[in-house]
């Protein structure tokens, strides 16, 4: 067994999932200043949720963009990691609700 420095910690493994696509979703709809807030994901309307999409997201970043959706009292549906992106610890697919 190996020191903490040697062993991968959340900031480590998690790390190594920069580049992965990520959907996110709002409850209610979202108007343009909502847009702008979030210029960085591909934005849709389903009513009757806000669909958010974001390629290329590192940990740091979806951190972030779930302290701004919170930050503005949004109603936070679903987190999901789109297949087909490198796989993080709990692999491609994984899913977190609230």
């Amino acid at each position: 067994m190996g020191t903490a420095e040697e062993r991968p910690g959340p900031e480590r493994g998690e790390a190594r999932t920069a580049g992965e696509e990520f959907e996110i979703r709002i409850k209610g709809r979202v108007g343009e200043a909502f847009r702008t807030a979030f210029a960085e994901l591909a934005v849709t309307v389903n009513p009757p949720e806000t669909i958010l999409h974001g390629a290329g997201l590192d940990q740091a970043a979806l951190y972030g963009i779930l302290d701004r959706i919170q930050a503005l009292g949004l109603e936070l549906v679903e987190v999901r990691r789109l297949p087909g992106g490198r796989g993080g610890a709990n692999g491609p697919g994984s899913a977190r609700r609230t």
